[in-house]
């Protein structure tokens, strides 16, 4: 099978810690993912949160792990091109789902994503990157802001809420044996980094380091829907490695699931999506 990526792009993922990709995903992939989120709303599974404390404010919505739940999830997991450019990207034999998720901001919303890092909010641990995928036409002003090179501080931090003021879930120290610091504040000292952000149409997606902190730099509020959709993906020999007491809801599920510590992230719950031939 022919790569999805040049070199270049698999170069500047590794040294920025998130590169921009044009033009992979056909409009099908993104009316069904639409329509995915349209089902999920309308029969949300338990992980469904709204992020927005007021009920009569529009809304920031998310669900995960959902992928089983719905056709259109299932399909773009095991057909799009995704896990193939995630293979190239970690230079990876085997591609296992972590966690599916997507992301509604409505029309008004003053809710946001804050600065934050995937790798500490769930009990994974390995090479592990994500696809970060809009579902519409997004200006570089109004999409996800990365912070380059971010994935080699060499650093973990607290878990960030994504409910409006985004408190930490804990205090900064160590947890089994690894430090964790609270995220800096990034949006009151900007000029301290250098920001990954880009203008994508539709079918143009970023792929990033699961370790790149990453956040919302605007606070504007948007005119329009949003709709985002995002994947992280395992090369082999990820595993589960508990953290810290924040993660216990998301670790009661794959316990359920008969996950344990140490065990591998492959299975019913992170099955295998693309194998080299």
């Amino acid at each position: 099978m022919p790569n999805l990526i040049n070199s270049d792009l698999i170069d500047q993922f590794h040294k920025d810690g998130a590169v921009l990709i044009k033009g992979k995903f056909d409009r099908i992939w993104i009316d069904k993912l639409r329509e995915g989120i349209r089902k999920d709303i309308e029969n949300p599974s338990p992980r469904f949160v709204r992020h927005t404390k007021d009920d009569d404010a529009p809304g920031y919505f998310e669900d995960f792990w959902t992928w089983s739940l719905y056709d259109e999830f299932k399909d773009f997991l095991n057909s799009s091109p995704a896990a193939q450019i995630a293979s190239e990207l970690l230079d990876a034999n085997q591609i296992n789902l972590v966690m599916d998720n997507w992301f509604l901001r409505e029309a008004g919303s003053k809710s946001g994503a804050p600065f934050h890092h995937d790798i500490s909010y769930f009990d994974f641990d390995g090479t592990m990157c994500v696809l970060w995928l809009p579902l519409e036409p997004v200006s570089k002003d109004e999409a996800i802001a990365w912070i380059k090179g971010s994935h080699l501080w060499d650093k973990l931090f607290i878990r960030t809420r994504f409910q409006e003021g985004h408190p930490d879930d804990g205090k900064a120290g160590e947890v089994n044996g690894k430090r964790y610091d609270i995220t800096p504040n990034i949006l009151q000292s900007k000029d301290n980094y250098e920001f990954l952000h880009w203008d994508l149409e539709v079918g143009d997606c970023v792929f990033f380091d699961i370790r790149t902190l990453h956040g919302s730099l605007s606070e504007a509020t948007p005119e329009n829907d949003i709709h985002r959709y995002t994947l992280r993906m395992a090369k082999e020999g990820s595993r589960i490695e508990y953290r810290g007491d924040w993660a216990q809801a998301e670790r009661a599920i794959m316990e359920s699931n008969g996950y344990q510590n140490g065990d591998d992230l492959s299975g019913k719950m992170f099955p295998t999506l693309y194998q080299k031939v």
